[in-house]
């Protein structure tokens, strides 16, 4: 049973919303004022919150500015009930973040769609989807858009890609989505010399090659298979059309598609500011936990010298030395060409 929160002032408003409702099978918790109805969301936690705009004490403005300033409250639904029905009011309470507006007086049946509409998409928000194609279609069943999965599933494709084989280069238009079914993939850029920076480490079940159909520009990067690979494709214009459809589908995806964005932020701030050894401390431990995978320990990774420090950025020489120390100081192994961590607490808490 959903739990819903009426702040408003007026008392036969209150109790008349109240009560429909709870005819409607909610429960309901009132407050008279903004400042009691701020308590009463963080006490009882509703999943969705009607909220008059004129109240005294606190009007509802100064509601949702407190409520989007508490993290655990910031993502519940929320409705202005107002008798103003001035476009600027409109606009204002839209640009804080409001869900939806109704006025005064309203029927039972807009009452209610409202907040089956909000529910229905606050609960699509908060699912947590797979990230893999599976996880594409039940986002998409979930969220009524059939025809758009049928489609999404019929463009689709596998593309084999040997190791070193380069997906896509730089300065190309971009013309699909790319998901990594089997192996590793690395984004990269060159300078002018032709040395590399590796920007983007991608795994089974990551997509990449999605900036650039974002913001509808040319690759910023070269994606280039580590291993042999299975890449399925997602056709642009399957993509651009899930993107463009369907509102609560498109906030989901690209929470799905910017996950690794933190990821690549830190990193670049490493390589600006960190040490040799630091940076292939760092390297090592991105390594583990991106590819590491479930019961097995040590982790163990085969990668060429080269990569590794253009992970690092650093020069291969300068990389190998540095290996050759950790080796000697026992945080890591070198078995058959592959790179054993054995301690992967000293080199995650390694000093700049």
């Amino acid at each position: 049973m959903s739990t819903i929160l009426i702040i408003e002032d007026n008392l036969e408003v209150r109790e008349n919303t109240a009560e429909i409702l709870e005819l409607a099978d909610y429960r309901v918790v009132t407050a008279e004022n903004g400042k009691i109805g701020v308590e009463k969301a963080l006490q009882e936690r509703p999943d969705l919150i009607i909220c008059d705009i004129m109240m005294p004490v606190l009007d509802g403005y100064g509601v949702l500015h407190l409520l989007n300033k508490n993290e655990k409250l910031r993502h519940i639904p929320f409705i202005f009930l107002t008798a103003k029905a001035e476009r600027s009011d409109f606009r204002t309470g839209m640009e804080m973040g409001a869900d939806d507006y109704i006025t005064k007086p309203f029927t039972d049946i807009e009452l209610l769609n409202a907040i089956e509409r909000r529910l229905k998409k606050s609960e699509l928000l908060r699912k947590e989807y797979a990230r893999n194609m599976q996880g594409i279609g039940e986002l998409m069943h979930d969220a009524g858009h059939e025809e758009a999965l049928k489609a999404l599933s019929e463009g689709r494709n596998i593309n084999h890609y040997k190791r070193k084989q380069i997906i896509y280069s730089e300065g190309n238009h971009p013309l699909r989505l790319y998901f990594v079914q089997k192996g590793k993939v690395k984004t990269f850029k060159s300078n002018d010399d032709g040395k590399e920076l590796t920007v983007g480490l991608y795994n089974v079940g990551d997509f990449f090659g999605y900036i650039s159909l974002l913001e509808n520009t040319t690759y910023k990067e070269t994606a280039e298979a580590m291993e042999d690979c299975e890449v399925a494709i997602i056709p642009r214009e399957d993509f651009e059309s899930l993107i463009h459809e369907n509102p609560e589908v498109t906030h989901r995806f690209i929470r799905m598609l910017a996950s690794n964005i933190t990821e690549k932020e830190e990193q670049l701030l490493g390589l600006a500011y960190n040490s040799l050894r630091k940076r292939v401390a760092d390297a090592l431990v991105t390594l583990q936990r991106k590819y590491r995978k479930p019961g097995s320990e040590p982790f163990a990774i085969h990668i060429s010298r080269e990569d590794l420090a253009n992970i690092a950025g650093t020069a291969t020489e300068s990389l190998i030395r540095t290996l050759s120390d950790f080796k000697s100081e026992k945080l890591i192994e070198i078995r058959d060409g592959n790179i054993v961590i054995i301690n992967e607490r000293k080199l995650a808490s390694m000093l700049n």
